[in-house]
C-alpha cells in the first residue's frame, strides 16, 4: 500500500501545524448528533474526529498513513482504518454520514474516491465534503507549494466537486465561507433517480 510520505513525517506536529474546521458548523453541516455511523475519509491524525466523536453511535476513520492513524489512535478514535479511498472496504450503504475535510486533493484519483464515498453512504445519508477553494489566491499559493513539494495534488473547483457528486446521484449544494474554504454537501436519495 503506497502512501504519501510527506505525511508520514508530519504525522507528530500536523495537528499543531494544521487547526481542525469550525466544530459548530461541521456539526450543522453533518445534522449531528446523530446514533448512526460516521466515516471520516482521509481524515489523518483524527483532528476533526475527535470533535464529532460525541456526537455519533460510531465512528471510522480512514487513511493511507499509519503515522498519521496512530496519531488518531492515541486520541481513542475507535477503528482507524488504513486504506485507499478509492477502494473502501465497506460493504454499500454503511455509513449514514461520510465526512472528507482538506484531502479530496491527497486523493489519486478523485473520480474514484467520491464515487466510493458515495457508495458507503447509506440512502438518507449526507456527504459533505470541505476543500480549498483553488479560485482563490492564497489557495493557488498552496497548490503551487505542494506541487513543488512533490505532493501530487490535484485540486478541484468547488463546481467539479459537485459534478462528482452528481456523477454519483447526488444532489450537491455548494457552500463558502469568509475563509478560502468551500463546502460541497449532498443527501443521498432514499430511492435512486431513474
Amino acid at each position: 500500500m503506497t502512501t504519501n510520505i510527506h505525511f508520514d513525517f508530519i504525522a507528530s506536529i500536523y495537528d499543531r501545524v494544521i487547526g481542525p474546521p469550525d466544530p459548530n458548523r461541521l456539526q450543522a453541516l453533518l445534522r449531528l448528533p446523530m446514533a448512526g455511523w460516521l466515516l471520516d475519509a482521509g481524515g489523518g491524525t483524527g483532528r476533526v474526529a475527535a470533535q464529532l466523536r460525541p456526537l455519533v453511535g460510531r465512528l471510522v476513520i480512514s487513511d493511507l498513513s499509519a503515522p498519521m492513524l496512530a496519531q488518531a489512535q492515541e486520541k481513542g478514535i475507535a477503528c482507524p482504518v488504513q486504506t485507499h479511498v478509492e477502494r473502501l472496504p465497506f460493504p454499500d450503504g454503511h455509513f449514514d454520514r461520510v465526512l472528507t475535510v482538506d484531502a479530496l486533493h491527497h486523493f489519486a484519483d478523485q473520480r474514484l474516491a467520491v464515487a466510493e464515498l458515495a457508495r458507503v453512504l447509506k440512502p438518507g445519508g449526507r456527504l459533505v465534503i470541505e476543500e480549498p477553494d483553488i479560485r482563490r489566491f492564497p489557495v493557488k499559493l498552496i497548490a503551487l507549494g505542494e506541487k513543488l513539494a512533490l505532493m501530487g495534488s490535484h485540486f478541484h473547483s468547488p463546481q467539479q466537486i459537485g459534478y462528482l457528486m452528481a456523477a454519483n446521484g447526488l444532489d450537491p449544494v455548494i457552500e463558502h465561507d469568509s475563509s478560502n474554504t468551500a463546502w460541497v454537501i449532498a443527501d443521498k436519495p432514499l430511492h435512486p433517480h431513474p
